[in-house]
């Protein structure tokens, strides 16, 4: 049966009704039977002011879908237009766009191609990607002319991705009646206009996309409309070769210069190091921990290319003893894999960077984020995949590598965020600001050989768990892979509201700390007794406090030097290098007083 068959025969203001606020899966726990509030409002705006243009954006999960529909239907059945015409990313997004409006009365052809010229007159419209409407807009333009028509430009950004693309959606849709345009994320990391979407000069003479309706991921936080996310954070030791024999090594989440930033990044991702085994080993056993709870959670791990995205499901079939889905760009098959995925209740899908996007699977709980792209958009994109919720108190949780892009971009998931356009350029492709640029500035004076740019060879990934990231906070302090307190990190439940989460967090963490302070007490004391010389007692005093330093780095994003000056000042004493051991001990005990929210901290 298919979909247009399932739902009524035109389109229907009481069949929407009945259409759940997210699609494809129920609304969480007391949104069901109605539009949610967001929705409601916008709705009313819309219908009130009547526009020919209307951006809407509304984060991964918000039930975009539903809104869109819903007015089509007010549209359709107001006899404001004849036809709907929707324009999204990916394949599959097509087949699913069908698939609920079928559900409302509204009849799309998903498999609409430019060669036929027209629909079928048993359609009310079709749905294409931004693509197909790139490689011949004049067809569609005069598909656009024939009727009156709205057009659904799902995920609108896409639409400035190249001059082309732009220049095509102009050309096939300038005519439309109404152009109603969505987005989760109205950024992009370019410049590039983005067509339909009006532009307004901020104080500071930056144009700047401007929405019609906002609602963003803190907003739907607070309403329980989306999960809480958990960034779990790992970091190790990485040793690579450069084409030129040189060999380098580096810790991962170190403050590094950007080229051996990558690099480490990029080592880490190998599939053929242990960073990538014991992080798909972690995510695996968390993702059991949410699936007693909650039976059905899904995984998924976005990987940076083909090779890797099969290397990494072996991995996860020796892990689990079970074959994961592989969904790649290029595959024929690539809706029907997911919408299979979507369907059942298998623990595992690897899918290729962009091909998350297509992919809405609201059962996806627990991400591997296994790609080396650190763009705004694409990173924000990606988390979205796991933020759909379907009943109050469901969390999620990305694994991360410990670099400071991801870091930071995982500290800002409430930040909005709009597309300006005559910003400065950025060389790297990403959101343009002033702290960017000064780092941009000082590395230009420290980049690491050309060499590491070219071909180089992964020699070794050590892997150690390194944070959680939750609400803009970091908790917990370095442990080994394996250890208990790694483990009381992954055993977190799998249904918490968001300060059932925070308190258990900064629980955890105490206990994390505690069990240190006791560890060190009984070191000391094993020393004291077996009479170590002070000078050894000493450096490794030196040592647990360069460890506490670092990890306080990578928490508050403050240089080493800074942090060392402000415990001085607080604790009285020289540099390190002359301060005595009780010294040093003092700025240790300060140092774990900060960890868990005592103390002013720099």
């Amino acid at each position: 049966m298919t979909p247009a068959a399932q739902g009524p025969l035109h389109a229907s203001s009481s069949a929407v009704t009945s259409l759940p606020p997210a699609f494809p899966r129920r609304a969480p726990w007391g949104t069901a039977g109605s539009l949610r509030a967001w929705q409601a409002a916008a709705l009313e705006q819309y219908m009130a002011a009547s526009p020919k243009d209307f951006l809407a954006v509304a984060t991964p999960g918000a039930g975009k879908t539903t809104f869109a529909l819903r007015i089509a239907v007010e549209l359709m059945g107001a006899g404001v237009v004849d036809k709907v015409t929707i324009v999204c990313p990916t394949e599959h997004l097509k087949s699913q766009w069908a698939e609920a409006a079928g559900r409302v009365g509204i009849h799309i052809d998903p498999a609409f191609s430019n060669s036929q010229g027209m629909a079928g007159s048993h359609f009310d419209g079709v749905a294409v990607t931004y693509a197909q409407v790139a490689s011949n807009p004049m067809v569609h333009a005069a598909r656009t002319r024939l009727h009156r028509t709205l057009v659904i430009l799902d995920e609108i950004h896409h639409a400035g991705d190249a001059l082309s693309w732009g220049d095509g959606i102009r050309d096939a849709f300038d005519e439309a009646t109404r152009r109603l345009a969505l987005t989760g994320t109205p950024f992009r990391s370019d410049t590039s206009a983005i067509p339909f979407v009006r532009y307004e000069e901020d104080e500071e003479g930056i144009k700047r996309s401007k929405a019609d309706f906002t609602y963003g991921y803190g907003d739907a936080l607070r309403d329980f409309v989306v999960r809480p996310v958990l960034f779990m954070s790992y970091s190790g030791q990485m040793s690579w070769r450069t084409n030129a024999g040189d060999i380098y090594t580096a810790r991962l989440g170190e403050p590094l210069t950007k080229d051996l930033m990558k690099q480490a990044w990029r080592t880490a991702l190998d599939p053929k190091g242990e960073w990538m085994s014991a992080v798909l080993q972690a995510a695996d056993q968390r993702l059991e921990e949410v699936r007693r709870q909650v039976p059905d959670a899904g995984g998924l791990v976005i990987a940076a290319d083909q090779d890797k995205a099969r290397a990494y499901a072996r991995q996860l079939r020796a892990i689990t003893g079970h074959r994961p889905t592989v969904v790649l760009s290029d595959d024929a098959d690539a809706s029907e894999r997911i919408d299979e995925f979507r369907q059942s209740t298998d623990k595992w899908m690897v899918a290729v960077r962009m091909v998350s996007e297509g992919v809405d699977v609201p059962r996806l709980s627990v991400g591997v984020y296994a790609t080396n792209a650190s763009t705004s958009l694409f990173f924000a994109q990606a988390v979205g995949r796991f933020v759909r919720a379907r009943r109050r108190g469901e969390t999620a949780t990305v694994f991360i590598p410990s670099v400071l892009p991801l870091l930071n971009l995982a500290g800002e998931m409430e930040v909005q965020r709009d597309h300006a356009l005559n910003r400065p350029p950025s060389k790297e492709g990403d959101m343009w600001n002033p702290e960017d640029a000064m780092v941009a500035q000082a590395n230009k004076t420290e980049s690491a050989s050309s060499d590491l740019l070219n071909q180089f060879e992964a020699l070794g990934a050590d892997a150690q768990f390194d944070s959680v990231l939750f609400d803009g906070a970091a908790w917990g302090t370095e442990a080994d892979v394996g250890s208990v307190e790694e483990q009381e990190y992954l055993g977190i439940p799998g249904l918490l509201e968001p300060e059932q989460v925070t308190t258990l967090l900064r629980a955890r963490q105490e206990e994390q700390l505690a069990t240190q302070r006791r560890e060190a007490s009984a070191r000391r004391a094993r020393e004291d007794n077996a009479n170590i010389p002070a000078h050894r007692v000493r450096a490794a005093k030196r040592k647990e406090l360069s460890r506490l330093v670092s990890s306080w780095s990578r928490r508050s994003g403050q240089a080493h030097a800074t942090i060392h000056a402000e415990l001085r000042r607080r604790t009285g004493g020289p540099e390190v290098a002359q301060a005595t051991t009780e010294q040093i001990e003092a700025r240790i005990a300060l140092l774990r007083e900060w960890f868990v929210g005592r103390g002013q901290a720099v």
